[in-house]
């Protein structure tokens, strides 16, 4: 059996558990990251230096493929590593996931739909643009957001100004607000040869810019046509993996309308963290098919065989602890946690939830919540 080796730039807890699936792949990770915590550090050989040191990139270049386990690293790493070893997903498609206006450019130009949009580079665009996109939008940067950092809603041609301004009057983009019936997300992962896996639709609930949960299966509609949700979703991933040429995993982040319809909501290259409840459903993990994928090994569709869900562990104000003897206790649960300093708001970990239906997912998401402190009923 050969013994692989990937490169990972970053080393938080997506790489933590990118490397976690690794293991038994019979392959070793390679970190590159900072900080000295690092949760990677804990699974994977740790690379303790800038993204852009010169040894340190020396030594991903010796690894069989490097992926990434977010978007916002140097442009310069990515430049120092092509042409040495296999980036996946490669620099081009960064290139477009990071950058909120070359995205939805790019989006629709592989046929898929996206909410009206105006791009904002000059205090000459912010003229009429509220209008355009249907008088109440969200304006976001065009680089550098996460989480709900650098976005602002907006209802007014003076709010407009005030935010620009008030984000340093960067490149952005206005969004128009779509009347969604819920959010939704997919993962795809396509090989070198062109093989493409899914995962599953998944249903997600955000507040305050984070997500706070997520299910399987989603509620869905009929799509336009007749076609399933989760077909439709499929049809949208596959037509940007091919187009973007993707090799590796992307994960489509969607706005389902009432009427069926799926607008994507922005493109993440890398595993996305509501997949992480592939981890306890059955089967494959998003984490397993991302590894697959950087390395041209046989792929299989990545969606549980079990109704499952996941409640994000967000940090705590002082006093405030979760009850982490009850949520070991409860059944059906699994506890994932990351290694990292409590801050309140900051992703500390996550509970995954299985049951026998969607209904008993919920039902103990909710115990979770409540035991979390973060739903109070």
């Amino acid at each position: 059996m050969k013994i692989y080796t990937l490169g990972i730039l970053g080393g938080g807890q997506l790489a933590q558990m990118l490397s976690l699936a690794a293991i038994p792949l019979g392959v070793r990770c390679v970190v590159l990251e900072p900080d000295p915590q690092a949760p990677a550090r804990l699974s994977a050989e740790h690379l303790q230096a800038a993204y852009t040191d010169a040894a340190g990139l020396d030594q991903l270049a010796q690894c069989d493929a490097v992926t990434l386990e977010f978007e916002n690293v140097p442009t310069e790493a990515t430049a120092a590593l092509q042409g040495r070893v296999p980036l996946r997903p490669s620099p081009a498609v960064l290139h477009l996931s990071k950058h909120r206006a070359r995205e939805k450019a790019a989006l629709v130009e592989a046929g898929a739909e996206v909410a009206p949009y105006v791009v904002i580079e000059h205090a000459a665009d912010l003229s009429g643009a509220l209008k355009t996109v249907g008088g109440t939008g969200i304006l976001k940067t065009s680089e550098l957001g996460y989480d709900g950092k650098g976005q602002a809603r907006i209802g007014s041609a003076a709010e407009l100004r005030a935010a620009w301004k008030e984000m340093g009057g960067v490149p952005c983009v206005l969004e128009g607000l779509v009347p969604f019936v819920r959010e939704v997300s997919l993962g795809v992962a396509r090989g070198q040869d062109g093989t493409i896996s899914y995962g599953p639709l998944v249903e997600n609930v955000h507040a305050g810019g984070i997500l706070r949960r997520s299910i399987f299966p989603a509620a869905s509609s009929a799509a336009p046509g007749g076609v399933g949700t989760e077909q439709h979703a499929r049809r949208i991933a596959r037509s940007v993996a091919e187009a973007w040429d993707v090799v590796g995993l992307i994960t489509l982040e969607f706005f389902e309308l009432p009427g069926g319809e799926l607008l994507v909501n922005e493109v993440a290259p890398r595993v996305h963290n509501s997949g992480h409840l592939t981890q306890d459903g059955g089967g494959v993990s998003q984490f397993e098919a991302a590894v697959r994928a950087a390395l041209g090994l046989p792929l299989q569709d990545f969606g549980p065989l079990l109704p499952c869900g996941m409640v994000n562990i967000l940090g705590w104000e002082e006093g405030d602890e979760p009850d982490w003897d009850g949520l070991e206790c409860l059944r059906g649960t699994r506890l994932h946690w990351y290694h990292k300093a409590n801050r309140p708001g900051r992703k500390l970990g996550h509970v995954n939830v299985v049951g026998e239906s969607r209904e008993e997912v919920q039902s103990r998401m909710d115990a979770v919540e409540r035991l979390l402190g973060t739903r109070r009923d």
